[in-house]
């Protein structure tokens, strides 16, 4: 008798062991840890949280995370999502560069992706941003103005060259800029229509770091940022030789040598008409 007494304690245990065990696992885990909330909007079915590390979406590249929340409290971890960006401007309409959106690594509930914002809204404009998502068999759609602000410094510009295409190169790293050879990365967009952003391949950012404040004195060792694969960013070195302000003139160069947009720095020539800005 106390030998089934004890069998049955025993499984009695397992259970409550096994139960614990399943109510831990099943308690999603905070995947936006270091990441804040931009906004969050609805449709009929579930909410979409927009976040950024620093919780601003501004001219420049941005890097967005999202997350999908239905009715009834839980994130959704299947979803295939799409957005698309869109200036509604007094006098016209026109999206900007922006990527795929893919689960974040190491996540169940976060997508990722990026966008390259040409301009800031105002009180007569504005950005709008539109996510369509299918959830197994089921399609959704949710819709909403986001703001879009100036940032401080100049991270993005949209130029049409001697080709008489339109390009928009975005900064992208160092985010965090040292005293330092620094790895850089840049996209660069050619505007097809006024919709459409492809990627430009084989292409050369051609840089020449300088500060103004300080007798526009350059930098050595710089490495010109050229694309690693088809399709991807440009990447190159930044050397940073000292802590202010530094402006990052810039030449885009075509496949075949020839410069599109951007003059050498030269004793009569300080500025590039084309630059990227970093302060640190």
């Amino acid at each position: 008798m106390n030998l089934i007494k004890y069998a049955c304690l025993a499984i009695l245990a397992c259970l409550i062991l096994s139960c614990s065990k399943e109510a831990v696992i099943s308690e999603p885990a905070d995947e936006t840890t270091g990441l804040t909330l931009v906004k969050s909007f609805n449709n009929n079915a579930h909410t979409i949280f927009l976040y950024t590390e620093n919780g601003k979406l501004q001219t420049g590249y941005n890097k967005i995370y999202l997350q999908i929340k239905s009715a009834d409290g839980k994130f959704v971890s299947d979803a295939v999502v799409k957005w698309s960006p869109v200036m509604k401007m007094t006098s016209m309409t026109h999206a900007c560069p922006f990527s795929t959106i893919k689960k974040t690594i190491n996540t169940e509930t976060l997508y990722e992706g990026y966008m390259v914002f040409q301009m800031a809204g105002n009180s007569m404009e504005n950005w709008e941003l539109t996510v369509d998502y299918s959830i197994g068999t089921s399609n959704y759609s949710a819709k909403t103005t986001i703001d879009v602000s100036e940032n401080s410094k100049k991270t993005v510009v949209v130029f049409k060259g001697t080709d008489n295409v339109k390009y928009v190169l975005a900064f992208v790293s160092p985010t965090l800029p040292k005293v330092a050879l620094n790895d850089m990365e840049v996209k660069v967009y050619k505007m097809q229509d006024m919709m459409s952003f492809p990627v430009v391949n084989n292409f050369t950012v051609k840089i020449d770091p300088r500060m103004p404040g300080m007798g526009n004195h350059g930098s050595p060792n710089n490495v010109n940022p050229k694309q690693k694969e088809i399709e991807g960013s440009y990447f190159g070195k930044l050397s940073l030789t000292m802590t202010g302000y530094w402006k990052i003139n810039l030449q885009l160069e075509n496949e075949s040598g020839t410069i599109l947009k951007g003059e050498p720095i030269s004793e009569t020539v300080e500025s590039s008409s084309i630059y990227f800005e970093v302060e640190f």
